[in-house]
């Protein structure tokens, strides 16, 4: 028989097993009871995060004070846009009829519908109800109710049936896109005429200008986006890619987005995003107005599928007459010639590829005003607020303009390259933005 102290040690040796074995069972146990606890909380974070979002849409509903509503980042903003309900939507739309449909793009598709008071709208249906296309909708929003300007869409209201649909409300634009009466259907029928494509120019462009001003980069700036009502005044819309731009910095890092042949090269390379990105976005629009050709088209040459690349080559070697379209006039009108040229001058520094060479929206504007104004070609005049766009000078008018787009500059050669900069008579500098 074993003596007190055999058992004693039996026990000693038993509970030194046993504390060994639950030292292994913790080390092995605790790290994971600690990576599902982290899990677990990711997964009640993601989920309240969800929530809050469905929260903010529903408060559009339910709110009685906007000023109250808070947005995505947890602060407060005011919407101020009427609701309307998802039904009264469907019925508008005869149940999002697709012959109904005005439109799609990357985010959603358009539907013409009639409201039961009478009014007509376009309700823009987002095709995900996710947590990406919520912020989308709810930036839409934000942005749009914070503007006022007459070459703006307006938008009317919103609404969201949680889980299922995220609407938008704006106002109905009936003359279809830039995009239809240059190159599309509409132009079959009836081309836009070499005046009212200068009016669009400028109209955009202020409407650009006015956006750039308020801190707002509209960042998908394209002939599709441009909507032209009855008199064929221009209504800018589509502003779910916008960022507002936050003070007293010179860009905004963010992964490139945009239409292909309209995104910066500078802001796709480089990440960096710029007013000046939608300055390069106006030049190709300016070129498509002037040339009545698309963006891009696959069937042109390898090296000019992308219309900026065409329109760089002809300007930098004064091939106007390949590049503007005839049927505007060019060769039979002189005064049309030479606007159009003009025009294609200013698109020219639009599409620099650094953003430094390139104008601000706002000399942009002035530039195509002071063209406007200028019709006559045997008056001699000069683009009186032209000096502004000196940083980057274009190459001359074809032989026998006397018209020079600055004022009292002198014709200098073309640079080798469209990346190099022009020979400058002026110190006047453009802001990098």
């Amino acid at each position: 028989m074993c003596s007190k102290e055999c058992y004693g040690v039996a026990i000693m040796e038993a509970n030194v097993v046993f504390l060994g074995e639950f030292h292994c069972i913790k080390d092995e146990v605790i790290p994971g009871v600690i990576l599902l606890l982290g899990l677990l909380i990711l997964a009640i974070r993601y989920r309240k995060k969800l929530n809050y979002v469905s929260s903010v849409v529903l408060s559009i509903n339910t709110s009685p004070d906007p000023s109250s509503k808070p947005d995505l980042e947890g602060g407060s903003v005011y919407f101020g846009v009427p609701v309307f309900s998802y039904t009264e939507l469907e019925e508008a739309t005869n149940n999002f009829d697709p012959s109904k449909e005005l439109g799609d793009g990357g985010f959603g598709t358009v539907y013409y519908g009639k409201l039961k008071d009478g009014r007509e709208v376009a309700v823009k249906r987002l095709y995900e109800h996710n947590y990406k296309r919520v912020r989308q909708f709810m930036n839409e929003i934000e942005i749009l109710t914070r503007l006022r300007h007459h070459n703006l869409v307006t938008l009317y209201g919103c609404t969201s049936r949680l889980s299922r649909e995220l609407l938008l409300v704006y106002e109905y634009i009936p003359n279809g896109t830039v995009a239809d009466h240059i190159h599309g259907d509409r132009a079959k029928d009836r081309p836009l005429v070499w005046s009212i494509r200068m009016s669009i120019a400028i109209e955009t462009a202020s409407a650009l200008t006015y956006l750039h001003a308020s801190d707002i980069i509209h960042r998908d700036v394209k002939t599709n986006n441009i909507l032209l009502d009855n008199n064929f005044c221009v209504k800018v819309a589509d502003f779910g890619l916008s960022r507002l731009f936050p003070n007293d910095v010179t860009h905004v890092s963010t992964a490139p987005q945009g239409t292909p042949g309209y995104v910066d090269p500078e802001y796709h390379q480089c990440y960096r995003l710029t007013d000046k990105s939608d300055v390069y976005s106006f030049g190709v629009v300016l070129i498509e107005l002037i040339s009545s050709m698309t963006a891009v088209d696959i069937s042109r040459h390898r090296h000019e599928i992308n219309l900026a690349n065409l329109a760089i080559n002809r300007i930098r070697h004064r091939a106007f007459n390949e590049l503007i379209d005839p049927s505007l006039g060019f060769e039979s009108d002189s005064s049309i010639e030479r606007m159009t040229t003009m025009v294609a001058e200013v698109a020219f520094q639009c599409l620099q590829l650094e953003k430094e060479m390139r104008p601000t929206m706002e000399e942009v504007l002035r530039a195509l005003k002071e063209i406007q104004d200028s019709k006559d070609e045997n008056t001699g005049d000069v683009i009186e607020n032209a000096e502004v766009l000196t940083s980057t000078r274009p190459p001359p008018s074809p032989e026998g303009d006397n018209i020079v787009l600055l004022k009292n500059g002198k014709e200098l050669p073309s640079p080798d390259a469209v990346t190099d900069r022009w020979v400058s008579s002026s110190s006047t500098s453009i802001s990098s933005g």
